[in-house]
């Protein structure tokens, strides 16, 4: 595993073996409302086993780069999906599945106006924004028993701009 790692801009190809890229960018789907609206149709695949989907809002602490990575997390039981509530960049950091346990990890930079969704057990670190203020809607599994599974580095992560 690279202990120094170079964050990219999120791009739907790159993030797609990890989850969805939540943006609204090009022609919209659907033209609704009296035609003053596009609607982005269907861009996340949630995904939720023995529960139900709720929308939770998360007050993170802003962080920064060089950003040291100590844990990644997974939930199996459902996707997660991160949207800001500002138009400020955020670090988005995954990694792929190697027998159980996180692989390289791989970081990403959003764009403005832009959201991601994990898909279900998808080995990511944790929310991240870049400023102030932090503040995500984030729809994911509301349900009984455990939907969390941790994994701590043993050696150096960090992640550079």
């Amino acid at each position: 595993m690279t202990g120094r790692i170079r964050a990219q801009p999120l791009t739907v190809a790159a993030f797609a073996p990890f989850g969805d890229v939540l943006e609204a960018t090009g022609a919209p789907d659907r033209i609704i409302n009296q035609g003053l609206c596009g609607r982005y149709h269907d861009r996340a695949a949630l995904d939720f086993n023995a529960g139900r989907a709720g929308i939770s809002l998360f007050k993170a602490e802003p962080r920064s780069l060089p950003y040291r990575l100590d844990m990644v997390e997974r939930h199996p039981d459902g996707s997660q999906a991160f949207l800001p509530m500002s138009m400020d960049p955020f670090l988005v950091i995954v990694a792929p599945d190697a027998g159980g346990r996180p692989g390289q990890p791989r970081a990403f930079i959003t764009a403005p106006g832009q959201g991601v969704n994990y898909h279900r057990g998808v080995w990511h670190g944790v929310l991240a924004p870049l400023s102030e203020p932090g503040l995500f809607a984030v729809i994911d599994r509301i349900g009984d028993g455990p939907n969390l599974e941790e994994y701590w580095f043993d050696q150096e992560v960090v992640i550079e701009d």
